[in-house]
C-alpha cells in the first residue's frame, strides 16, 4: 500500500505553480478592469489545483496500465510500481475532477453559466491526455492542450469570473504563461524521451527529436518574456516580471547544454519556479498600475 507520501509524490507537486500561476495573473488582469473578489479568486484556484492533480493521477492510472511507466526517472509512480491498485489511483483522479467540478458550480452560478460547457471540456482534456482509446498526448497533441487549458482558459476565464470581461492585456499575459506550461510539459517529456520511444508513447519531444526540442524549451520561454515586453508598451510597470529573467537562465542553459535524466528533474522544478516568479511579478505589476494611477 502507498503511504501518504508516495501519493503526494505521485500528485506531482513541481507541476502544481502551473496550475497556480494562470489564477494569479488572471486576477491582476481582472483587478486591473476594475473588478476584484477573493471568494471567486478562491474557487477560480481550487478548480485549476484541483484539475492539475486529477491529471497527474490520470495520467499515472493510464500510463500505468499501459505500460509506458515501467522505467521512469522523476515522481513516485503509483501504477507503474505496483505501490497503488490501477481502480484507486483512477478514482482519486476522478474525486479531484468531481472537486474542480463543484468548485465550477459555484462559480458559474456566481458570474455565467457558459463557464460550465469550459468546465466540462477542460476536465475531458484532462483525462483524454493520456487516457481513452486514443490519448492526444500520445499523439504530440499535449503542449497544444497545456498552451489552451493552463494558458488561455485559465488566465482568460479567472480575469472573467474577476471582472466580467476580458482584455487584449490579460490575451497576452495568458499567452505568456501558456509558453511557460508548455516550457514544463516539455522539460518531462525530454526526461522521459527515451523510455516513450521505446513504449511508443509518441510525445512531441519523440516526434521533433531532442536537438530541435531543446530548441523549442528554449523558445517558449523567450516567447514568454517577449509577451512581457509587448504588454510593457502599454503598462510600463508589468516589465517587472523581466526581474525573473536571471531564474530562466540555468535551466535553459542546462537543457540546451544536453541535460538528460535527474538532471531534467532539476530543470522541471526551476521551470516551475520562473513561471510562478513570473506569474507574481506580473500580476504584481498589473494591478500596482491600477494603485499608483488612483492613489
Amino acid at each position: 500500500m502507498a503511504t501518504a507520501q508516495q501519493w503526494f509524490s505521485a500528485s506531482r507537486p513541481r507541476t502544481l505553480p502551473a496550475a497556480v500561476a494562470p489564477v494569479l495573473v488572471g486576477t491582476g488582469a481582472g483587478f486591473a478592469l476594475g473588478g476584484f473578489s477573493w471568494l471567486r479568486g478562491g474557487l477560480a484556484l481550487i478548480v485549476s489545483l484541483a484539475l492539475q492533480v486529477g491529471v497527474n493521477y490520470s495520467n499515472d492510472y493510464s500510463d500505468g496500465i499501459r505500460g509506458t511507466d515501467a522505467d521512469r526517472v522523476g515522481p513516485t509512480r503509483l501504477v507503474g510500481s505496483g505501490l497503488a491498485r490501477p481502480s484507486s489511483v483512477k478514482k482519486a483522479a476522478f474525486a479531484c475532477f468531481g472537486i474542480a467540478g463543484v468548485a465550477g458550480l459555484i462559480l458559474a452560478a456566481l458570474t455565467s453559466w457558459w463557464l460550465l460547457p469550459v468546465g466540462v471540456a477542460a476536465v475531458a482534456a484532462a483525462w483524454f491526455y493520456t487516457g481513452g482509446p486514443k490519448p492526444y498526448g500520445y499523439a504530440g497533441f499535449g503542449e497544444i492542450f497545456v498552451f489552451v487549458f493552463f494558458g488561455l482558459v485559465a488566465v482568460l476565464g479567472t480575469t472573467y469570473v474577476q471582472a466580467g470581461r476580458i482584455s487584449l492585456t490579460a490575451t497576452a499575459a495568458a499567452i505568456g504563461i501558456g509558453l511557460l506550461a508548455c516550457a514544463l510539459l516539455m522539460a518531462n517529456n525530454l526526461r522521459d524521451v527515451h523510455t516513450d520511444q521505446v513504449s511508443g508513447k509518441r510525445t512531441l519531444a519523440v516526434l521533433l527529436g531532442e536537438p530541435l526540442s531543446r530548441r523549442v524549451f528554449a523558445l517558449t520561454v523567450a516567447g514568454a518574456y517577449l509577451a512581457v515586453a509587448v504588454i510593457g508598451i502599454r503598462h510600463p510597470w508589468c516589465l517587472i516580471a523581466l526581474l525573473s529573467v536571471p531564474l530562466a537562465i540555468p535551466p535553459v542553459r542546462q537543457v540546451l547544454g544536453g541535460a538528460r535524466g535527474r538532471a531534467l528533474v532539476v530543470v522541471l522544478g526551476a521551470t516551475a519556479r520562473v513561471e510562478i516568479v513570473y506569474a507574481v511579478l506580473l500580476s504584481f505589476g498589473l494591478a500596482a498600475e491600477v494603485w499608483f494611477s488612483t492613489g
